[in-house]
């Protein structure tokens, strides 16, 4: 059982290149699907999209909001000029 938890878990955590300047891990594509976020596009549609559905949703969007912080410090650390 527990050898079962570990493996979900990683699984969950790998890493998938979607473009050049993008990866994301299996458990985000997973709310991004839930919500119908189209996910192969620029990391700047991407987060634009992500903004555009939290700030127009009445409710709590936890795991959305959780994947575009996760993007939004990816994008700033992999893809800014420091």
């Amino acid at each position: 059982m527990l050898d079962d938890i570990i493996k979900e878990t990683h699984e969950s955590l790998n890493l998938n290149k979607i473009n050049d300047n993008l990866y994301l891990t299996n458990k985000e594509i997973e709310v991004l699907e839930k919500y119908d976020v189209n996910y192969n596009t620029t990391i700047d549609m991407l987060m634009y999209e992500l903004d555009e559905i939290l700030n127009d949703s009445d409710g709590e969007l936890t795991d959305l909001e959780e994947v575009s912080n996760s993007i939004a410090e990816f994008n700033y650390y992999h893809n800014s000029n420091k």
